[in-house]
Order: C-alpha cells, then structure tokens, then sequence
C-alpha cells in the first residue's frame, strides 16, 4: 500500500466484519486465509497508531432469522446466532495473534471461560494500552443485529468511524448491483437519504444511533486489495455516509465485483 503522507484522520475505528465476509470463498464457516489477510492489514492499521476495535457477525455459522423462518423461537435463535459470534470473534483473536497483535475479546452474554464481559471503561483502557478489542455476541439482547451492536460500540468508545466490511460489493447502490450491472454506486450518502431509500447500509436502528451521534460510517468491499488499511486512513473507494452531500458514481462500477 501506498505510503499515507498525511496523518490518519481517525485515532480510533470499529470495524464491523460480517459473518458472510469472513467465510471467504467457503460456502459455510471462517476462511484461514481471509483471516491471514485481516490480521495481516489490521497489522499495519496498529502500525499508523490508530486504535482498532472490531465487531464481528455469526451469519457463517448461524443466522437467527433463517433458524425463525425455519419455526425456532426468535430469541432463542437470536441467543444461537450470538453463541456464533463468540466462535468467530475466538478465530480471529487467534489469527490476529499469530501476526503479532495483542488481543482482548469481550463478550455481551456471559461466557467468562473464552472472553472478558464487555465493559466499555476496560474496553477504551485495553485500546489505550494498544491492545485490539474484539466485540462479540452483539448488544447481548435478541432482535438487535450486530449491525447495531457495531453502532453502538463505536459510540460508547468514542470512536471517529465505523468501517463496514462487505463482500464483494464496493460500497452502497442505488438498487442491487448484482440484479441491476447498471445501477450506480454513492460515492457519498446523507443518513438521510441511507433510511429514506432503504439502501442496503445497515438496519434502520443501526444507522439511526450513527446519524444521531454523527459516527460516520464508510462501506467497502473487504476483498479490495488493502481495503481495510485504505478505509482506516481515509484513502478508498468504498461509500461514505454521513452529514455529507449525496453523490452518486455516473459510471458504474459492476466490473470491480
């Protein structure tokens, strides 16, 4: 990655990896070799002198919502999908630490063997001291998403961004790139117009807490060469939405996915 010639504009990040990220090219579990590759790029983030903390998903293992359309008890479901989180949230402690990193995990939901409960005074020491937090089993309630619980973390560290990593998609469209090749892409996005047209951001609750606390948020495609270094200093070509002028890409950018 390019050398950054300017200071990162953000001290400390959440970075929000989804469960479908994490999978990789595997139709079920956690890829080693996209682990490799966070660790590897979240190194060199630590490196600038930026503050990481991550909240990761479960969908890789088990989605909440499927096992309710399938005629489990929501919550009861919700609870699996959060038992799922701590099982991703444990591989990439263990791949961030075989690149050098310290670790803490910190959990919603009790589970004292594995993980730290979360606390968010010990969390915001444990970023101070450089250490990577990792935020696993979401809020710790049913019906929340990790989306929000990634909302919500950024604002009780006092983070200045929440980094969203997707994949295989570079940012937000106006209709799905992957029905629509011709559909453009926001280079910018008010939080506004994110809720007004439903894009696929994140859920409405998540995107409210950020608007409400202006946590500006940058969506990217994890699979971009040096995406997350490029998102951490402000230097990529995902979306950025925020208190900013809607924009959108008049070339679309389908050949990047």
């Amino acid at each position: 990655m390019t050398k950054a010639v300017r200071e990162p504009p953000h001290k400390r990040i959440v970075l929000k990896l989804s469960g479908e990220a994490l999978q990789g090219d595997l139709s079920y579990g956690i890829d080693p070799v996209m682990l490799n590759t966070i660790g590897t790029q979240l190194k060199a983030v630590q490196q600038m002198g930026i503050e990481v903390a991550i909240v990761v998903g479960g969908g890789n293992i088990f989605r909440g919502a499927t096992a309710e359309a399938a005629g489990m008890d929501r919550a009861t479901g919700d609870y699996a999908g959060m038992l799922a989180t701590i099982i991703t949230a444990l591989a990439l402690q263990d791949a961030l630490e075989r690149h050098g990193l310290t670790v803490r995990t910190q959990s919603a939901i009790t589970v004292t063997a594995v993980a730290e409960p979360y606390i968010r005074r010990r969390a915001m020491r444990h970023l101070e001291k450089g250490r990577v937090v990792i935020f696993a089993a979401g809020t710790g309630n049913p019906y929340m998403t990790t989306d929000t619980a990634a909302a919500l973390r950024a604002i009780e560290i006092d983070a200045g961004v929440l980094l969203m990593a997707k994949k295989n998609v570079d940012g937000v469209y106006e209709a799905d790139p992957f029905k629509d090749p011709a559909a453009r892409k926001f280079l910018t996005l008010s939080y506004l117009d994110a809720l007004n047209r439903r894009v696929q951001v994140m859920d409405a609750t998540a995107l409210s807490l950020c608007m409400e606390n202006a946590v500006p948020i940058i969506v990217f495609d994890l699979r971009a060469p040096h995406s997350i270094e490029r998102a951490a200093v402000g230097d990529h070509t995902g979306t950025v939405v925020g208190d900013v002028k809607t924009a959108l890409q008049e070339k679309s950018t389908a050949t990047s996915r």
